[in-house]
């Protein structure tokens, strides 16, 4: 099984669902999503969590869901 369905297949946690939904509503900005979602305690890892299940990226443009953040998005049928 491919890494990629192994996130999809786990159940995101609710945290995790709001960062998506969060980054998925309009453009981020690598500083705006630091801003909002960086945290200093280490039981909330929600943003560090994301970039090690690849389900956000970072790039030029700013913060992006990838294929996989999409997939966690989408409701499961």
């Amino acid at each position: 099984m491919s890494a990629y369905h192994q996130v999809v297949e786990r159940t995101l946690s609710a945290p995790t669902l709001e960062l998506l939904a969060w980054i998925s509503e309009r453009p981020r900005s690598y500083a705006e999503t630091m801003e909002a979602w960086t945290s200093h305690c280490p039981r909330l890892t929600v943003w560090e969590d994301a970039i090690a299940d690849r389900l956000v990226a970072i790039g030029r443009e700013g913060v992006r869901l990838t294929a996989a953040g999409r997939a966690g998005l989408s409701p499961v049928s």
